[in-house]
């Protein structure tokens, strides 16, 4: 029998919080599941331990319940795409390897996009923890339902560890984009929001812990590159029309103003002024219709991230 919901983990380095996740996955109650953990090349120990937990839930089931997969790393995007690639479910859940759930996450989320079947995607709410302790996440970051998409122009209001997804829905998407480091949660759910209302269980199901050494979006610098080639793709799209078209054009020239100063203090006039005619073109015609160049853009984007990753691998590979 097919499991009604299959829940993919990527980790890298994370040992102690991934064996917290996987027991918050397998505690889970009055639903059946299938769990993928996709160990992205991790060099503690990580991919060992992964296989004694598996063998242990699947001896405890009397069924593989947990399958491991481990490949190269190559970021947290790749990973989710490769646990995807073999998932056996409709639907698709995801956890961070920091991350925990409640043990009735998984049914009462299975649950809602049964009652919703024209939902495509579906949260919780979270509880916030920072390095162990409660927050209150600000105004902006608060959780809704409905069409999300100009409101997640400016801040990811969609949190992986909380959300449920159709596989068609993931797929007709196109996964997440393997060249995006970081903030590749935000480029898929925007390219989701676009044409899908998002639904909310107004419970804290999900756990979100933040704060500790080993947070992606504490390790990896300069963010809003990613997210500005995420808003450069939506501007590329010829269905992407009206109001909505001039909020991706707003949203977007605001984060070329933030970031293509930072590029010229660091010395790099040449990317500086490339990003700063992207958010001049972003405020002028591109807000009017999409053109030929927004392409070429878009690939010399993708050329200067793959060249940052190889500095950045670089760094760690010298690193004492």
């Amino acid at each position: 029998m097919e499991p009604a919901v299959s829940v993919v983990i990527p980790t890298f380095n994370r040992r102690a919080m991934a064996r917290e996740a996987i027991a918050s996955v397998l505690a889970q109650r009055g639903v059946d599941f299938e769990l993928i953990v996709v160990d992205d090349g991790s060099r503690d120990g990580t991919a060992e331990e992964l296989r004694e937990i598996a063998a242990t839930a699947s001896a405890v089931a009397g069924r593989a319940v947990m399958r491991v997969v481990r490949t190269e790393n190559r970021g947290p995007a790749a990973a989710r795409n490769t646990g995807v690639a073999i998932a056996r479910a409709e639907l698709i859940a995801f956890l961070d390897s920091d991350d925990l759930w409640n043990a009735e996450k998984l049914a009462r989320q299975v649950a809602f996009m049964r009652a919703n079947p024209r939902c495509a995607i579906a949260q919780c709410e979270e509880i916030w923890l920072r390095a162990g302790r409660r927050v209150n996440p600000a105004r902006r970051h608060r959780k809704a339902a409905g069409d999300l998409f100009v409101r997640s122009l400016r801040v990811c209001l969609i949190s992986p560890s909380a959300a449920i997804i159709r596989r068609d829905a993931f797929h007709a998407a196109g996964g997440f984009d393997e060249d995006l480091r970081a903030a590749e949660d935000y480029d898929l759910w925007l390219r989701i929001l676009i044409e899908h209302e998002a639904g909310l269980i107004d419970e804290a199901l999900a756990t979100r812990r933040a704060g500790h050494p080993g947070q992606l979006s504490a390790t990896v610098p300069a963010l809003d590159r990613f997210r500005i080639l995420a808003l450069t793709k939506l501007i590329a799209r010829a269905d992407l029309a009206g109001a909505r078209r001039a909020a991706v054009g707003d949203a977007l020239s605001e984060k070329c103003a933030i970031y293509a100063p930072g590029l010229m203090r660091r010395g790099r006039s040449a990317a500086a002024e490339f990003f700063a005619g992207i958010g001049r073109a972003a405020r002028g015609p591109w807000r009017d219709a999409p053109e030929a160049e927004i392409a070429g853009a878009i690939d010399a984007m993708r050329t200067l991230l793959r060249d940052d990753r190889r500095d950045e691998m670089i760094v760690i590979e010298a690193a004492p």
